[in-house]
């Protein structure tokens, strides 16, 4: 190993770093916080967790939470509790209007923290919950690229997952949040999402240090179908092991586990 020394700009890029995943955990723990011992966090956040059927183990397991409805509710609690405004906008928690205000990026969404591989808290995805935003809001909204994530370098649940793939040596691979947590549930635990975007080398090659097996579990829907068909060319050029499992049409991993016992999933 070749040691040397670092420049002025690689330390500087370092505490950069360091410095947004702090600031990353803190919101973690801010916005179990809120789902835990607020009156709208348990109202709404934990609503909308248990009409989805998660228990109170699997909620923790995944750090899930609430963002309160007050658009700028964790800037402000960020400031006070000294976090730089500056790390705010970098991590994508808040954005700023062309006033210079500063504004929550999640506000009124249930909150689906991203582990790194090493358990650091590297992104968000947020959820709204709103019946009214069919077809007007997005429903989920995602941190965006930054120096601590790359989306197309991350999988959700991986580091809720790796152990449970290396004894399994298998992994599956879903779309979305609810699909990894609502498996986790019915006892799956060897399950990542590569959430919405298009299956990346970077993923695959991830995913490859762990296990050579892979079934891809998508929705039974034509989207699903073509997305899984994507993603097998690049995953046997990368030699890994490909099955695919279609759920049957109209349900996805979630709303099918939602349906049947542990047991039934599994054998399925």
């Amino acid at each position: 190993i070749e040691e040397r020394e670092l420049t002025a700009e690689e330390k500087a890029s370092q505490t950069e770093r360091e410095s947004m995943f702090i600031v990353n955990e803190w919101a973690m723990k801010y916005f179990e916080d809120m789902l835990y011992n607020t009156a709208d966090g348990k109202a709404i956040g934990m609503a909308y967790f248990r009409s989805r059927g998660f228990r109170d183990d699997i909620i923790q397991k995944f750090h899930l939470g609430y963002a309160p409805n007050t658009k700028d509710a964790l800037a402000k609690k960020a400031k006070e509790d000294g976090y730089k405004e500056k790390y705010l906008l970098a991590t994508g928690l808040c954005f700023q209007t062309e006033n210079g205000k500063i504004f929550d990026k999640y506000y009124g969404r249930v909150i689906f923290p991203w582990l790194s591989v090493s358990g650091k808290v590297c992104a968000f995805g947020g959820r709204v919950l709103d019946s009214r935003t069919k077809g007007v809001n997005q429903k989920y909204v995602n941190s965006p690229d930054s120096e601590i994530y790359h989306k197309s370098n991350e999988l959700y649940g991986l580091f809720q997952a790796k152990k449970a793939i290396i004894r399994n040596d298998m992994v599956y691979m879903v779309e979305g949040y609810t699909d990894v947590v609502s498996m986790h549930q019915c006892g799956v635990e060897n399950v990542v999402a590569n959430s919405g975007t298009a299956l990346s080398m970077a993923q695959i090659r991830l995913l490859h240090r762990f296990t050579s097996n892979i079934t891809l579990l998508y929705d039974g829907d034509s989207a699903g179908i073509h997305a899984a068909l994507r993603g097998t060319d690049m995953l046997l050029s990368e030699s890994m092991n490909v099955k695919i499992v279609l759920i049957p049409d109209g349900d996805d991993p979630d709303s099918f586990a939602r349906k049947h016992t542990a047991e039934e999933y599994q054998q399925y």
